[in-house]
């Protein structure tokens, strides 16, 4: 948001415990509060841990309304109440844009643009604000798909053969979700998770085969993963953000690590291997 020069002071936080992937009330039901904890371009910390409420203050209101304002003046504005007055003085801030963030409905954070003039900001400077908040919007979506996958995988194996679909499309698409996620930790745990669902054996799963498993790269693994779910080349390659040509290439080379002569062979495989669920 500050690259563009329009807003050169960015600030916000997230509500805390609002994710899941929608649970929860709607914008603007009952009290929730959020704490600012990101700062880029103050001059001091004074914003750092301020406690924002539910219609308090600029951010309150967005988070209370679930949509943008804007106020030239802070301090002198008559369309918001006046609690943080004092820290943004302390800042001196003067012209300030609130956004909110918005995942599956429910205001998940706000942010904020601003400027140490008085100055009405306008669509252009809204319009920078509310990519800025898309692609937290984006990132948090990821986030919470990536933690309800990881709570499926965390579950005790099921000895239902059927629910072992479940399980295994949970595997495709933890693999292919990890390539999204750009917190190292994060990604780590989903890949950890896919191995310990690779590792478990499914009621119906074959005997593992004597001797050393094949040792296929990550991509090769996220391809096979995807055709072991139905998927066809085409549909493998929009999960995994691969060209169709890229996945029949990687999908010959597992085939050739693994002594199969056909997609199926293949799958069944690595699932002998361990390799897959």
């Amino acid at each position: 948001m500050r690259g563009s020069g329009m807003l050169p002071v960015a600030f916000g936080g997230l509500v805390p415990g609002a994710g899941g992937g929608g649970a929860g009330q709607p914008p603007g039901h009952g009290v929730r509060r959020f704490r600012i904890s990101e700062l880029s371009g103050t001059a001091t910390e004074e914003l750092r841990g301020l406690g924002i409420v539910t219609g308090s203050g600029l951010g309150g209101k967005t988070l209370a309304m679930g949509r943008p304002f804007a106020v030239t003046d802070y301090t002198s504005s008559r369309t918001i109440s006046h609690e943080y007055d004092a820290a943004v003085a302390v800042e001196g801030l003067r012209s300030v844009l609130a956004v909110p963030v918005v995942v599956h409905r429910r205001v998940r954070g706000v942010l904020y643009g601003a400027l140490r003039q008085p100055y009405a900001l306008g669509d252009r400077a809204l319009n920078i604000a509310m990519d800025a908040a898309r692609e937290l919007e984006q990132a948090l979506a990821v986030r919470d798909e990536a933690h309800r996958l990881l709570s499926f995988a965390q579950a005790p194996p099921t000895s239902d053969p059927h629910a072992w679909e479940e399980v295994r499309e949970a595997h495709t698409e933890l693999r292919a979700l990890a390539l999204r996620i750009p917190d190292p930790r994060l990604r780590q745990e989903l890949l950890s998770a896919c191995a310990r669902l690779a590792s478990a054996a499914a009621p119906d799963a074959a005997p593992a085969l004597p001797g050393p498993a094949a040792q296929l790269t990550p991509r090769e693994l996220d391809v096979l993963s995807s055709i072991a779910s139905g998927a066809t080349n085409s549909a493998a390659a929009a999960r995994l953000r691969l060209r169709p040509e890229t996945v029949k290439s990687y999908l010959r080379s597992a085939m050739r690590k693994l002594g199969a002569h056909t997609r199926l062979e293949a799958v069944v495989a690595a699932r002998r291997a361990g390799l897959l669920p």
